[in-house]
């Protein structure tokens, strides 16, 4: 009977502490609940200055007007604005000096495609001290944006009328958009910037005074100089920032702009027989003399007379393709020939091919077939 009653009372007496065990855990698991509680309340109090101040920063960035300057831990900035507008971004590197126009430089010419837009300055390290700044740009009378992309530089072998200079194809990289005369330079405006008219289509010859007419008759160091005094007077005029450049276009800029992502003999289509080449060029099959610019139908990004009128100067020496991968090129260092492109109102429609090329022989020599357009891009930062 001792016995049993011993047996009896050991599951109640494990029961019981059992319970206490239980009953200790327990509050010991709302301490430890209530511990991580208060540390968790600790790290949240910590924390939230700390996201409010990183979002505090990203929501001044995400609002930024285009005067607003954003300080950012990496090398560049984001911003809202409207899709489809080019902005120039600009930076200086002294936040005393944001209230001077003059110290803005322009890294490069961007067109929204998103808003807001992230911007990322790949010309620096990102430890560089720089503030940076999107304004929106007023581009200066009959300038057409050229967006950056990459396109086949020259002509397949098969192509009809090729010329073997052309080739081999280049896949070559335009990393930075930038401004294109939507003309040839005229008469009117090399008159106004450079107060004189050589032009053989002119009074100088008894032609009838049309300002209208492509510049032509100049030379290559002419044309450039234009472009230095063009520059300085923008610039003066407070239309550009102070290191963006008039400038000839290197003949990969020309190339790609002239095609405006077509792959085709001409920026309108492979016109074999040359049927159509009269709706968009003044060449020799219709014309005698240069013709006021803007007549003939544009490439599809809004460029006249790029097929005919007048050849156009290029920045570059001649030099033959390499073939392959290409970023940004300019040419050769240094020969004897520049670039010349587009045909002119003289010559056989062949010569007006996108991908047509010729060397002219000294810079300094002139043509009354030969003018030239200009580009607004950057310069040294």
């Amino acid at each position: 009977m001792e016995c049993g009653r011993v047996r009896e009372r050991s599951p109640r007496l494990r029961s019981s502490r059992d319970q206490k065990q239980k009953t200790a855990g327990h509050n010991a698991g709302k301490e430890e609940k209530q511990r991580m509680k208060t540390r968790f309340s600790k790290l949240v109090r910590f924390l939230s200055p700390l996201c409010l101040a990183v979002w505090g920063v990203g929501s001044r960035a995400v609002a930024q007007t285009p005067a607003e300057l954003d300080i950012q831990l990496f090398a560049g900035l984001s911003f809202r604005g409207a899709v489809g507008t080019v902005y120039q971004i600009q930076y200086v590197t002294n936040l005393a000096q944001t209230n001077n126009a003059s110290a803005w430089r322009c890294l490069e010419f961007l067109q929204l495609s998103a808003s807001p837009y992230l911007w990322a300055d790949k010309s620096t390290p990102a430890t560089s001290r720089r503030f940076y700044r999107a304004v929106e740009f007023a581009a200066p009378t009959n300038l057409v944006f050229i967006p950056p992309g990459t396109f086949r530089m020259g002509s397949l072998t098969n192509e009809v009328d090729r010329f073997e200079t052309e080739g081999p194809q280049t896949a070559v990289t335009i990393s930075r958009g930038f401004w294109m005369g939507k003309y040839e330079v005229t008469q009117g405006e090399y008159l106004a910037v450079m107060g004189s008219n050589p032009s053989y289509f002119s009074t100088n010859s008894g032609f009838a005074e049309d300002l209208n007419r492509p510049v032509e008759n100049v030379p290559w160091d002419d044309a450039t100089n234009y472009c230095g005094q063009l520059t300085q007077r923008e610039r003066a005029a407070g239309r550009i920032a102070a290191n963006s450049v008039f400038r000839l276009p290197t003949e990969g800029e020309w190339e790609y702009a002239c095609r405006a992502w077509t792959s085709t003999r001409f920026s309108y289509g492979d016109d074999p027989g040359y049927t159509s080449l009269t709706n968009y060029a003044w060449y020799g099959d219709n014309s005698a003399a240069t013709h006021p610019v803007g007549q003939k139908l544009p490439n599809p990004w809004g460029l006249y007379d790029i097929h005919g009128n007048v050849f156009e100067w290029c920045q570059d020496f001649f030099g033959d393709y390499r073939g392959g991968l290409a970023l940004d090129p300019e040419g050769p260092g240094e020969e004897a020939l520049r670039v010349i492109r587009g045909g002119d109102w003289e010559g056989d429609g062949w010569l007006c091919r996108s991908a047509s090329r010729f060397r002219y022989w000294r810079p300094g020599l002139r043509h009354f077939s030969i003018g030239f357009r200009v580009v607004l891009a950057p310069g040294q930062p």
